[in-house]
């Protein structure tokens, strides 16, 4: 009997346990309801509101969030662990303060949605939409793409779908402050790394898109973009009868007083033009400026790490750098301001054929079988894609403007007087530059001690002052139509950081005023009788054995002193038109000159004119296409994979999960 009473209750409990088992909730198989096995979904557990607890987040203008967020974090750690947040936490540092808090509190829209009674509320899409707007540019001055989070129509809502603003609390406190915002640039006197040199000039023609853009003229050794940024009135385009000019610094990479110098002049002319300076926007809208800052980035990177190397706290005298060679020349090694061809040395061998011009001189097949930089070949692409009147390169070492020619005149003279044909002119031009300058015209004894006298009031003819070939500014005369100077910053090659402002206040007036000087001489046009611009016709002044061609609509500059000159207009298959002018001394903008040109048959004696017997054509350039390599295989041979990332990529690499590559622009 007690065995039959331990049965029942052991059967009992099996079928209490059995329907326990029966009724708990299991999950749903599709196969259950075709068995008759009927089963409950779990209810999904409904969001709550809790606490902002993220660091980067915690000033909103409200305190309750909820997840899973608007971009599916399901909680705040994960939410924490994401590249999403950690480009929150870095902006600030990333966009060097520009567009913060604006950029972070948006993105913690997102990251921690504002909750009420128990529900989500989204951003509005309007506040994304002017923050977009405003802050673009700075994204792109660092070369980093729109983060994908703040899409304005992906994780915003409209107005009407009831949406909340979330930098209110930030506008409130603009209001407190009563600070209306001012266009204003702040120049940081201080040394910047070639990405974030980029950066600025991306930032500073964003800031200013309607009379700036940046473009690109080829890249370096190592890859880096030789990165020029333009001003003018209508940026890209060649308007008619408006000259162009350019500065190139950092030629030796380390001489870099000139880099910073068009650094801040490119962020002075935006500003100024912002802010209404008539003498700005009077040069801006005449004149289309190119400026080059760093035409060596590899030689600059090399001097400015060995800088920071020398620099010892406890120790003054071990902050002023000053190296003569490292850094100089380009990462092959190259002096950049010798790889240029030597057509000063063809000008000397035939000045005494009748009809030679010492213009537009063809560059010799010889000069392609050398080394050629990647930098010279860019910059001489550069050269004679734009129709340059003046230009000025910047070093340092001395205190002066040197003027062509650079290479003596006599082989065996290291220290000759070369004047070009427009020996006056030139001086014209140094002495612009150095009058200006703050103190570049007092005395006439070498101050630095490094070539002896410098000459009469801070200039000096190049070869004069120390004679070499292959130099850039007899280059641009003799190949193109543009006048270029060097001007020598100072002794120091690489100054301390504190003598920056210094070294800005002394130049800025000059630098305006060269600028200014593109509009001495005489302008026009050249016209057949139909009223079409004639291009590639010459323009020669009597007595001046060097000529100028016009532009592609037939425009042309022409820089001359103040007197009488006897101009003549040709071209082949045109009649020759001559005029007599009068420059005055004190006219402050170019006389206008106009000729009409009249069909004709062209004279054998007049064909040869136009040439340099066996030497080759002008447009004889990179023959055997050997240098184009550097502009566009080179670059792409190892592939996407072998890609350079930006300079910003390094706080994103290790992120955890996947790496962020929506941040990488295409």
């Amino acid at each position: 009997m007690e065995f039959i009473r331990r049965k029942m209750k052991t059967i009992v409990f099996l079928n209490a346990l059995a329907t326990v088992v029966w009724c708990a909730p299991s999950l749903c198989d599709p196969e259950d309801e075709f068995l008759g096995i009927f089963c409950k979904e779990p209810e999904p557990e409904q969001p709550k509101c809790m606490d902002i607890m993220m660091n980067y987040c915690d000033d909103m203008s409200y305190t309750h969030t909820v997840f899973p967020n608007i971009l599916g974090h399901r909680t705040r750690e994960e939410a924490e662990l994401g590249p999403e947040y950690l480009l929150v936490s870095v902006v600030h540092n990333l966009l060097n303060g520009e567009c913060t808090p604006d950029i972070r509190m948006l993105g913690c829209s997102v990251l921690v949605p504002r909750c009420e009674k128990e529900k989500v509320l989204k951003p509005c899409r309007s506040t994304c939409e002017a923050v977009r707007k405003n802050c673009y540019h700075a994204f792109e001055g660092i070369e980093m793409a729109w983060p994908y989070f703040l899409d304005c129509d992906r994780f915003f809502v409209s107005d009407q779908e009831g949406c909340y603003d979330p930098l209110e609390g930030l506008r409130a406190i603009q209001e407190e402050r009563n600070t209306p915002e001012k266009p204003h640039t702040v120049i940081q006197f201080s040394y910047q790394s070639n990405a974030q040199m980029n950066s600025i000039l991306k930032k500073t023609a964003a800031r200013c898109p309607e009379i700036a853009m940046t473009y690109s003229i080829g890249r370096s050794v190592e890859g880096k973009d030789l990165l020029v940024i333009e001003f003018s009135n209508n940026p890209g385009v060649h308007e008619l009868l408006e000259p162009e000019m350019k500065y190139i610094g950092n030629m030796h990479g380390n001489e870099v007083l000139g880099r910073q110098l068009l650094i801040y002049l490119a962020q002075y002319l935006c500003s100024e033009y912002l802010l209404g300076n008539r003498r700005i926007q009077t040069l801006i809208n005449t004149t289309r400026i190119h400026i080059l800052p760093s035409m060596n980035p590899d030689g600059y990177e090399l001097a400015a790490a060995e800088v920071q190397d020398t620099i010892d706290p406890e120790n003054d005298e071990a902050q002023n750098y000053n190296s003569w060679t490292l850094g100089r020349g380009n990462a092959q090694n190259i002096d950049l301001n010798r790889n240029f061809p030597d057509l000063t040395t063809i000008v000397y061998s035939r000045r005494r054929h009748r009809r030679f011009r010492s213009n537009h001189i063809p560059i010799p097949d010889a000069y392609w079988f050398g080394k050629v930089a990647p930098e010279t070949y860019a910059v001489m692409k550069w050269i004679r894609s734009f129709p340059f009147v003046l230009s000025a390169n910047f070093h340092g070492g001395e205190l002066l403007v040197s003027y062509p020619y650079d290479l003596s005149k006599h082989p065996l003279e290291q220290k000759m007087f070369s004047p070009t044909p427009d020996e006056q002119v030139f001086k014209q031009i140094a002495r612009t530059y150095a009058d200006a300058h703050a103190t570049m015209s007092e005395g006439n004894s070498g101050r630095c001690e490094n070539f002896g006298s410098i000459g009469q009031d801070g200039i000096i003819n190049g070869a004069w002052w120390y004679s070499f070939a292959g130099g850039m500014q007899d280059f641009n005369y003799l190949h193109t139509n543009c006048f270029e100077v060097t001007v020598e910053l100072g002794c120091d090659k690489f100054p301390a950081e504190e003598e920056l402002y210094t070294g800005w206040k002394d130049n800025k007036e000059a630098l305006l005023t060269f600028m200014e000087s593109v509009h001495r001489g005489i302008k026009g046009i050249v016209k057949d009788e139909d009223g079409n611009g004639i291009k590639g016709a010459r323009i020669s002044v009597r007595g001046i054995r060097h000529d100028i061609t016009t532009a592609e609509n037939g425009d042309y500059w022409r820089l001359l002193t103040a007197g009488i000159h006897i101009l003549t207009a040709s071209a082949p298959g045109y009649t020759r038109a001559m005029k007599k002018i009068h420059l005055p001394a004190r006219l402050q903008k170019a006389g206008r000159v106009d000729f009409v040109l009249q069909k004709a048959v062209v004279e054998p004696d007049m064909e040869e004119d136009y040439r340099i017997p066996s030497m080759g054509t002008y447009e004889h350039f990179d023959p055997y296409n050997q240098f184009e390599r550097y502009t566009i295989s080179e670059q792409n041979q190892n592939g996407e994979e072998g890609q350079e990332k930006p300079w910003w990529w390094s706080y994103f690499s290790h992120a955890h999960g996947s790496t962020p590559t929506w941040l990488l622009r295409n």
